[in-house]
């Protein structure tokens, strides 16, 4: 079971070495904007045959660290490696390796499924009969081997999306970088997408790192790293990171803050557990959360509008590790507290 213990990886293996067996390695990565600590010595590492997740809010510093990976942009402290090519240093090595695709468009409308990836390959230095194979390859292996000759204009906003993953297919990268790659499709075409990668694992041994901020997008993966404010705050595959909580999530819901504040209170005092408040509702964790409730609503009663008791979910993992919500509207600059019994003591 992976554990916050394991994540500053510089005190393990030296980068080189670990480059050897993991295509992608961060070792106390860093980046600020000014002021601003964007990352925080970043440091875990992505595995060849494996779809790893980047999972976090926005301003979480998912976009930053993508941008350090694709050559974008030069860290300000630690290191990022791609097969063992630095990504600051050696930026040209890298883009052999790495096929990307953009959240945003990046293809030309006008021109032909394959007038798109023949002017890609020229990029990577593909030609003649070689290239053309390599579109033929791609193509089938997302599914439009029918489609080459059709203009991009007229494909749906799923089948563009495969146009380019086949696009950063076109080289054969050992890596593929994808940012929020399911941006703007319907739910079929989401499916479609994951499979799509989910081949591309099994069959290529690539590894994938995917940028998301969708909970179960991020259930895909095979291991994720949950970012917060620049931080790693969890590292593990969704199973392990969800079985660190055990137990089940009970949420009270109640008429206003002020009563779920009170109610908090009452569930210390009366049950002597944490039950943190989150807005109109009192969330706390519980081995026996269906009869917990049934005592709960007995010893309460007309306090509680609602209840819920579900399995732990990745919001959870993220509430348990940072004290708020994945999901927050706040000011910027303040920060959506998950507020505790013992806080609310002085303790």
């Amino acid at each position: 079971m992976a554990t916050l213990s394991e994540l500053p990886l510089r005190h393990s293996a030296p980068p080189a070495q670990r480059a050897a067996f993991a295509p992608i390695v961060l070792d106390a990565l860093t980046h600020s904007y000014g002021d601003r600590l964007a990352l925080d010595q970043l440091g875990f590492e992505v595995r060849a045959g494996e779809i790893f997740g980047l999972l976090g809010p926005n301003g979480s510093g998912k976009t930053t660290l993508f941008r350090i990976l694709s050559t974008l942009r030069t860290p300000t402290g630690g290191r990022a490696s791609i097969q063992g090519f630095d990504v600051a240093r050696d930026p040209n090595q890298v883009r052999q390796q790495i096929g990307i695709v953009f959240q945003a468009r990046s293809l030309d409308l006008k021109l032909t499924v394959a007038e798109n990836l023949k002017h890609q390959g020229h990029l990577y230095v593909l030609s003649g009969a070689h290239l053309k194979s390599r579109i033929a390859d791609v193509l089938a292996r997302v599914g439009l081997a029918d489609r080459a000759g059709d203009f991009v204009e007229t494909l749906s906003g799923g089948m563009q999306r495969r146009v380019e993953l086949a696009k950063g297919l076109i080289h054969s990268p050992s890596v593929l970088l994808l940012d929020e790659p399911s941006t703007g499709l319907d739910p079929g075409a989401r499916r479609d997408l994951w499979q799509y990668l989910e081949t591309l694992r099994d069959e290529e041994g690539a590894a994938i790192l995917v940028t998301t901020h969708l909970m179960e997008e991020a259930e895909h993966c095979d291991r994720l790293a949950i970012l917060n404010e620049g931080k790693l705050v969890a590292l593990g595959s969704p199973f392990q990171l969800k079985s660190q909580i055990g137990g089940d999530i009970v949420l009270f819901e109640t008429q206003s803050p002020a009563a779920a504040e009170t109610l908090s209170l009452r569930l210390s005092q009366k049950f002597a557990v944490d039950a943190p408040i989150l807005g109109n509702s009192v969330r706390l964790e519980h081995a026996q959360g269906h009869r917990f409730v049934a005592s709960v609503v007995e010893a309460f009663p007309g306090v509680i509008e609602s209840v819920s008791v579900a399995k732990p979910s990745l919001e959870d993992v993220f509430i348990r590790r940072t004290g708020h919500r994945f999901w927050t509207e706040v000011p910027a600059g303040a920060r959506p507290e998950v507020r505790t019994t013992a806080a609310r003591k002085g303790h």
